[in-house]
């Protein structure tokens, strides 16, 4: 596989470079000097796929070929030191991220978050950035940023783009997008719409093994899941220029989903080493679920004066209202064909409300022709009501059992302030800043009487400096402090079934955690780095199994687990080895410690793990922008607190051409090519014996076309709302 591998990657590119090469003229050699008329000259200059910045590394989208004409969630994967997790997390070299769209960070998690960026088709972003360092201008939260930046036309008076995208893999799956941009003299409106209907196939298998003095139980769980989902996104704005100074803006932004998990899980228990099963669990579920999330943002920009400085007003309203409808049926037979007498049939709905309320100022000053300051406040409140119910639905009527269901309150109140201060003094490049955050949180579970009440307040510097020897040589410096405030749906006590002895529930104690991270780059040329660095996370929060030998029952919950650390080293290059041949390679080596005293034992387990990518993208036919792109990954195994992860690996190819005179855009692109981008964990501690594994519907064909229209005009303003952090964390 490994000769394949570098077969794809290192040789395409032979192929191609006859495609660049014209026959020569026969009569070259003969001709004579002529007197020609010069035409006009276009110079144009196309964006690298990967750029680095002090404080940020910037993926290119709409110059990937592979990234563009799929979807948001399946961008941010091809992006440099980006995971996307088979749970639906996302990482930044494997710490903990906050989605920002237009520098307004999305209050969603887990699954509502990959189903809201896999409704956003990815011929409407234009770059990616990868903060894994953010400044102080972002919340504190999150250990990394990701900020997705949407495209804006730039075009006179009314003009768009429309654009469409079929999917192939074991389903079809399809979307369709538009934007739009009318700019008079005054009045600036702008907008996007983007329809998803994707079905996706999922295949797992989980093992337990129950092992007590007297018996060895194994309970074999291979399953088979469908997801089918359908997604509106839509955003309106407008601005309206009150004066040479002052703006005035709104901004609604809408996302309507539904769809169904269909489930099929057989669970082979088989004791004490037989070559059979025992008996056989068939589980059978499916679970309509339904998600509108709405942000209303109003916003008033005045500039103070002609040195720079400026005053920016954000007043946020965002609700968030899902529901999940979850059905299990479970039948348990034996070897001889007969049925258990005590079939289970449970029906659990579930309704999230989650309300956000938020405001924020921001003041920027030019205090001298080198060094600016930004600095600003916010308030946010956060308002979240869980319903869970729980129904033995065996009988002709729905039973409800208040034992099993749950009502659960959540507020949030964080009141914020932040300075930064920034520029240079002769080689040196300086960035300063400090957040300080006023946090006050209330949990309540109705069916546990149990309150959690928590105050804290916490000051987070972060400093960037960076000294230039000169043109060719840079050194960098950066530090930050963070915290990881965990996810509504993980403080949420009430329990999913997945059969009658497995369920999944959250932890209303959950505290959140801490994170230094140091890092030291050297740049040489732009086009070479390397960066040293170290992470070190206190009271880190992770998903944790449980599993109860004697009576075969077993649980994932939530848990603070203690500390998590890494120390590494990460590399990246760009190679030019012919005009029409580019090369990405991107790298990194580290050691990782996860240490906890857990559930009365401890842990203290070490491991050198390493990852990396290179990507491709050759021209075949410049007339036609014709161009090929291949990306090839691969990640080691690693550990994440008592799990072990397996290895994994994935190869992409795609092309793209332009048509239409330029107006269009055709592509298409194959991911995961031979299906190996697969999660497979495994649990050995203690009393505990079990693992999975997992492969999502990832390797797939996709065929898409964009066509632009309008006039040139500039660009609808970028401007980010005051609510955005706390809606990345609603689920």
């Amino acid at each position: 596989m490994k000769k394949i591998l570098s077969a794809l990657l290192f040789l395409l590119p032979l192929f191609v470079h006859a495609q660049q090469q014209k026959p020569a003229d026969s009569a070259s050699s003969l001709k004579q000097p002529q007197t020609k008329q010069l035409g006009v000259v276009n110079i144009s200059a196309r964006r690298p796929i990967i750029e680095r910045k002090i404080d940020r590394i910037i993926f290119n989208v709409e110059n990937s070929i592979l990234a563009s004409g799929g979807n948001a969630w399946e961008a941010l994967g091809k992006a440099p030191g980006v995971q996307l997790r088979a749970d639906n997390t996302i990482n930044v070299n494997k710490k903990d991220v906050k989605i920002y769209l237009d520098g307004k960070p999305l209050q969603l998690s887990g699954d509502d978050l990959a189903s809201y960026l896999q409704g956003i088709p990815s011929d409407l972003i234009s770059r990616v950035e990868v903060f894994s360092n953010p400044p102080a201008m972002f919340d504190a939260a999150g250990s990394s940023v990701i900020n997705i930046i949407t495209k804006k036309s730039k075009q006179l008076g009314f003009n768009g783009t429309l654009g469409s995208a079929y999917t192939q893999s074991v389903y079809g799956s399809y979307n369709v997008s538009s934007t739009f941009n009318y700019r008079s003299s005054k009045l600036n409106v702008y907008g996007s719409y983007g329809y998803r209907d994707q079905n996706r196939a999922h295949d797992q298998q989980e093992y337990v093994i129950y092992q007590t003095a007297d018996n060895h139980s194994f309970w074999d769980s291979p399953g088979y899941n469908k997801f089918e989902s359908r997604s509106h996104n839509y955003r309106l704005g407008a601005d309206y220029q009150l004066s040479e100074q002052q703006i005035l803006g709104f901004l609604i932004t809408g996302s309507n989903r539904s769809g169904t998990v269909l489930t099929n899980t057989p669970t082979y228990v088989t004791n004490n080493y037989k070559s059979f099963p025992d008996s056989v669990l068939q589980t059978t579920g499916h679970t309509p679920n339904r998600g509108n999330l709405y942000a209303y943002n109003l916003n008033y920009n005045i500039k103070l004066d002609t040195g720079g400085s400026s005053l920016n007003l954000d007043l946020d309203y965002s609700p968030y209202r899902s529901t999940r409808d979850q059905y299990v049926d479970n039948q348990t037979f034996f070897p001889d064909g007969t049925m258990s007498l005590s079939p289970y049939h449970i029906f659990t709905p579930t309704i999230q409300n989650i309300d956000i309320y938020s405001g924020k100022t921001e003041y920027n000053d030019q205090l001298s022709k080198t060094w600016t300051i930004n600095s600003g406040i916010k308030y946010s409140s956060i308002r979240s009501t869980n319903i869970f119910d729980f129904y033995n639905n065996g009988g002709s009527t729905p039973q409800l059992v208040t034992g099993n269901s749950d009502h659960f309150q959540y507020t949030e109140n964080t009141a914020a302030a932040y300075a930064s201060v920034n520029g240079s003094v002769g080689k040196w490049t300086l960035q300063g800043g400090l957040r300080g955050e006023l946090t006050n949180i209330r949990g309540y579970s109705q069916t546990l009487d149990s309150l959690n009440k928590r105050r804290y307040f916490k000051l987070f510097p972060t400093l960037f400096a960076s000294y230039k020897f000169d043109d060719d040589h840079l050194l960098q410096l950066n530090y930050g402090y963070r915290i990881q405030r965990p996810e509504y749906s993980r403080l949420n006590p009430a329990r999913h079934y997945a059969n009658p002895y497995s369920y999944l529930t959250g932890n209303p104690a959950l505290q959140p955690a801490f994170v230094h991270n140091i890092e030291l780059g050297y740049t040489y040329h732009k086009d070479f780095n390397a960066t040293a660095y170290y992470t070190v996370t206190h009271d880190v929060f992770s998903n944790v199994t449980v599993q109860d030998n004697v009576n075969k029952i077993f649980y994932d919950t939530h848990a603070n687990v203690g500390l998590s650390a890494s120390a590494g080293i990460r590399l990246s290059a760009t190679f030019h080895p012919a005009s029409w041949w580019d090369i990405t390679f991107m790298a990194q080596g580290y050691h990782q410690q996860e240490k906890s005293d857990y559930q009365g034992g401890s842990y203290d387990y070490h491991r050198f793990s390493y990852d990396g990518t290179t990507t491709q993208s050759v021209s075949l036919y410049k007339k036609i922008g014709l161009r090929a792109e291949i990306t090839g990954t691969y990640t080691s195994p690693v550990i994440q607190t008592i799990f072990a992860v397996d290895h994994n690996y994935a190869v992409d190819a795609g092309l793209k051409a332009t048509v239409l005179n330029g107006q269009g855009t055709i592509r298409l692109a194959a991911s995961d090519i031979f299906y190996s981008n697969t999660y497979r964990i495994s649990v050995n501690y203690l009393n505990q014996n079990n693992g999975f594994y997992q492969r999502n519907d990832t390797r797939n064909g996709t065929l898409s076309f964009s066509y632009r229209f309008g006039k040139n005009i500039a660009a609808s303003r970028k401007r980010s709302t005051s609510s955005d952090e706390e809606k990345q964390r609603a689920q």
